[in-house]
């Protein structure tokens, strides 16, 4: 059994030590400065509970001296510090980031690195990037790749048709920072919350806007190849404009611990949540321009003793499939990895990578149009 070291014990990070434990094949160690949040995690499992300082590298490297793997499920402003913390104590490390200087620097720290870096291992980016590499793969030539995702609330009640389901700071974070893209053949950085565009998917209605960090490495690896590469975010109608009022008209940019306690004090989280992805892919493919769609909605489930939210599932469960196809030997032991060169196929048949077939396989559709 290998030792497993997870760090951060909110949300995300106590599902990710539960799904591990739960397995029988990890022995899991979480850790998190707050010994409340702790409490939180689940004691019907055996789950070793450390506080500490997740900002003093030295502190994170005597905790993970010795341990095979380290999955970060840290705020992003310190999933860095793990990441080094990671290098001196030459673990595997995993993180669910989506902070683009936070990968660059993950990067660095790979290089002649004897342990493996993958970055990025959550939902998007994570599984998005899983989903569009694959795709892209079976293409002669690439024109257009659109990834598309949002974790939203399945019952909306308020105006800006959306419930608190994760990081708070992740989700100002992607609202406000420039957003890589490919337009027109060339990379670019664009804003966020621009481009808005509207769709039905099951006869629903959507809003996607531009927002940071979701394409992960994928501008990097489709630079020259793809004319148009986007990531944007899913929100129901009404919700995108709502927000540029509060950032941009009321400046609530320049003030994001305010922006953070508001939007705490007003949004109620719920466990009623749905992920939606819907990623596009288009080029020549035997001498044809083609067009393959990926679309999915993955609901919460129950395990362990409670409920789990959608973006719970999804996000525990793509580094968890991660890391088991690191300890199975199905990716290299070593260097910085990418999500999109994991292979869809033995993604979606780990038995973690399962939860994103949804509680209702029927949802889920692969549908190529000529």
């Amino acid at each position: 059994m290998r030792r497993i070291v997870v760090v951060g014990a909110g949300k995300i990070g106590s599902i990710i030590a539960e799904n591990l434990a739960g397995s029988g094949d990890y022995l899991v160690t979480i850790l998190d400065r707050s010994a409340k949040a702790l409490e939180g995690v689940s004691k019907r499992l055996p789950i070793e509970r450390r506080e500490v300082d997740i900002s003093d590298v030295a502190a994170l490297t005597e905790a993970l001296t010795g341990a095979y793997a380290v999955l970060s499920a840290a705020p992003y402003h310190l999933t860095i510090k793990v990441a080094e913390a990671a290098a001196l104590a030459r673990c595997h490390y995993l993180d669910l980031t989506e902070d683009v200087a936070t990968t660059r620097r993950v990067k660095e720290l790979a290089a002649n690195a004897p342990n493996a870096f993958i970055p990025q291992c959550g939902l998007a980016p994570g599984f998005i990037s899983v989903v569009a590499g694959s795709l892209a793969k079976k293409f002669d030539t690439l024109e257009a790749v659109r990834l598309r995702v949002g974790a939203l609330p399945r019952y909306a009640s308020n105006s800006l048709g959306y419930n608190l389901t994760w990081s708070t700071d992740g989700v100002i974070n992607e609202y406000c920072e420039p957003c890589e893209a490919i337009v027109e053949g060339t990379l670019r950085e664009v804003p966020a919350l621009e481009e808005r565009e509207e769709f039905w998917l099951d006869g629903v209605p959507y809003e996607a806007f531009n927002t940071s960090g979701g394409l992960g490495s994928l501008a990097e690896v489709l630079k020259g190849r793809v004319r148009t590469l986007n990531y944007k975010t899913i929100r129901y109608p009404g919700h995108c404009q709502l927000m540029k009022t509060l950032l941009n008209d009321l400046r609530l940019r320049d003030r994001r611990d305010l922006f953070k306690t508001v939007l705490e004090g007003a949004l109620p989280a719920t466990l009623q949540d749905v992920v939606v992805i819907f990623v596009t892919v288009s080029g020549m493919l035997d001498g044809q321009l083609t067009q393959e769609s990926y679309s999915s909605r993955v609901f919460g489930d129950y395990a362990h003793g409670r409920q789990r939210t959608a973006i719970q599932t999804t996000t525990a469960a793509g580094i968890c499939a991660v890391l088991d196809m690191l300890a199975d030997g199905r990716l290299p032991s070593h260097g910085f990895i990418r999500q999109e060169d994991i292979a869809l196929d033995d993604f979606l048949a780990n038995r973690f990578g399962r939860a994103y077939q949804g509680a209702n396989p029927v949802d889920q559709v692969v549908a190529r149009v000529a």
